[in-house]
């Protein structure tokens, strides 16, 4: 059992009537407007009458989602792709929110009856003097009395004849009339497999409540206890999953809120530009009246396109709230009014439901802005022949177009400050000339991930951005530079940080002779040599540079960073010798 939505991006499902989670929508079938008779509960946690889902007309499709397939009622654009496998199914559509319900095995009669509901039509029916109760053993007659011993409704004749036998002469009796102040008067709950046995235990192997030739037949070996024992432990689980729902409406409700702002603002900033437009225009005959008449048409088409993006936003998250309150609305119910053994028998539809509307993922805030603004200074063309002024201005930075320019991009120095700058372009490739937009940079050691450097971001006006950062260690560095939670071209990129000034390791002598006191092993980076078996460099002999230089890599410079790279171009054997 099971029920999926179709796309929101292709049109918009019906939203349930407000009072369809009233008192009317807990006793009267949303189908047929009356009474439940037999109510189901289907798995978006509507409840409709057996009769009126069998007189729905069921289709056949096939299930690509896989064996544990999503089928909640949220759209296709909150799930996410699965596992693709063929499953033929038969479904329905629910009648209150069109969302589809793949049948069990059984059909319609296989669904979960919704005990709670034909409480409260019971009650219901009391209010009303009884209209519409028949007798529970002949079921002909209307009812005038309740056996509170069996909790079956009798009529006069067999109230009577429950009397006059044996076994229930002593049972109690009383009047509908005084049943109208009780909470619950439902039937005791039978097995489906031992219509003569009332479900009083709960089968923990097989999550569900059973009867006492239950337990010494299909679920012998099983272990289980009785429903009094463990509705806390089910009914804690089922609060908690609640919990978790029920911010998800207050979040939808405020980002409903929030669309509906946004179109108001949108309607006075679309007639504000509208009137400096007008007010604009009046200087100029024919061809001004022509160019406001196509700036005024430009808006228009601006204020459809935003509309547009905001409705379809709203209907989404309006029928996602729907579902979320009707998920809340009948859980909080079924804990504040159901009976242990409702809840237990309900507990697997609840839980599943309520786990999957969890698992929704929804953007709380608007998807367009009402960036638009009028500027009469800027030149528009020609008009009739005139010289014309004044356009309106949408634009909006493009991450994907925008440019990241400077020598440290790539490359910088630990603990000296580096930088680089940003290039704000649109969708076409043009400059934005001016600032204000929210970007975001953030530089992380590629080694230490959870320790970000600290970014400054200044805003130069012009729709450039300077960017600078200093590294406190050397390594290789992650770049990330985004706009509106968007990377621009280029981004991420790396950054390797070399050591601030790399020492050297030799000395800084005129020659190897003199610095390793006439050693003959003593090697020097200038290459030089000397006769008699020594290895490195002395004063007028072959290879010497002639003047003072450094062991290690043979640089002249005494203040300078070492080339040496232990290369096998070097010299081996190269000793770290003093001065003398």
């Amino acid at each position: 059992m099971s029920e999926n939505r179709k796309p929101l991006l292709g049109f918009v499902h019906k939203v349930p009537d407000a009072n369809a989670s009233g008192n009317s929508g807990k006793t009267h079938c949303p189908s047929c407007l009356g009474l439940f008779k037999a109510p189901r509960l289907l798995p978006c946690l509507h409840t409709v009458c057996t009769t009126c889902l069998e007189k729905l007309e069921p289709f056949s499709v096939v299930d690509i989602r896989g064996g544990d397939s999503d089928t909640s009622s949220e759209g296709s654009i909150f799930q996410e792709p699965k596992s693709r496998s063929l499953q033929p199914q038969i479904g329905i559509l629910c009648p209150v929110c069109d969302a589809q319900v793949d049948l069990p095995l059984g059909g319609v009669k296989a669904l979960t009856i919704d005990h709670l509901a034909m409480n409260d039509v019971m009650l219901e029916s009391l209010r009303g003097e009884g209209q519409g109760l028949v007798c529970d053993l002949c079921s002909d007659r209307e009812v005038e009395k309740r056996c509170q011993t069996c909790k079956a409704n009798l009529c006069h004749f067999c109230c009577q004849a429950h009397r006059r036998q044996k076994k229930t002469m002593y049972h109690t009796m009383v009047d509908l009339k005084d049943l109208k102040g009780y909470s619950r008067v439902g039937k005791p709950i039978l097995c489906p497999a031992h219509p003569a046995e009332e479900l009083r235990l709960f089968c923990e192997l097989c999550d569900r409540p059973v009867c006492r030739d239950c337990v010494v037949g299909e679920h012998r070996e099983h272990p289980y206890d009785f429903t009094s024992n463990v509705i806390h432990k089910h009914g804690d689980s089922v609060r908690e999953l609640l919990r978790g729902t029920q911010p998800h409406v207050e979040a939808l409700e405020e980002a409903l809120a929030q669309i509906k702002a946004m179109n108001s603002g949108l309607q006075e900033r679309v007639e504000a530009v509208a009137a400096d437009v007008r007010a604009f225009s009046e200087g100029y005959i024919k061809a001004i009246e022509e160019h406001r008449d196509k700036l005024l048409k430009q808006l228009d088409d601006i204020r459809v396109q935003k509309e547009n993006s905001l409705q379809l936003q709203k209907a989404q998250l309006e029928q996602l709230l729907a579902d979320m309150r009707t998920g809340v609305e009948f859980t909080e119910h079924l804990l504040t009014s159901g009976s242990d053994l409702e809840i237990l028998i309900t507990k697997g539809v609840v839980v599943d439901r309520l786990r999957k509307l969890n698992k929704v993922e929804y953007i709380a805030r608007p998807g367009v802005n009402d960036k638009i603004c009028f500027s009469p200074q800027e030149k528009a063309g020609q008009c009739r022949g005139y010289e014309v002024y004044g356009t309106i201005n949408t634009k909006e930075v493009d991450p994907a177009k925008c440019v990241l320019q400077g020598e440290d991009l790539h490359r910088a120095r630990e603990k000296q400050p580096a930088s680089f700058t940003l290039l704000c372009k649109d969708a076409a490739g043009e400059n934005m000339g001016r600032g204000g937009d929210n970007v975001q940079v953030a530089v992380v050691p590629k080694d230490k991930k959870d320790s970000p450097i600290r970014t400054v971001v200044q805003d130069n006006k012009d729709g450039s951005y300077h960017v600078s950062f200093t590294p406190k260690e050397a390594g290789v560095y992650t770049v990330w530079v985004c706009i509106r939670e968007q990377h621009v071209q280029g981004s991420p990129f790396t950054v390797t940080v070399r050591r601030k000034h790399r020492p050297h390791p030799g000395v800084f002598h005129c020659c190897t002779f003199c610095s390793s006191g006439g050693q003959k092993t003593a090697r020097c980076a200038c290459g030089g040599t000397m006769p008699g078996g020594y290895l490195g460099c002395g004063h007028g002999h072959k290879g010497h540079p002639g003047r003072p230089h450094w062991s290690c890599c043979g640089k002249f410079i005494e203040k300078s960073e070492c080339t040496y790279t232990g290369g096998q171009s070097a010299p081996r054997s190269l000793l770290r010798t003093v001065a003398l």
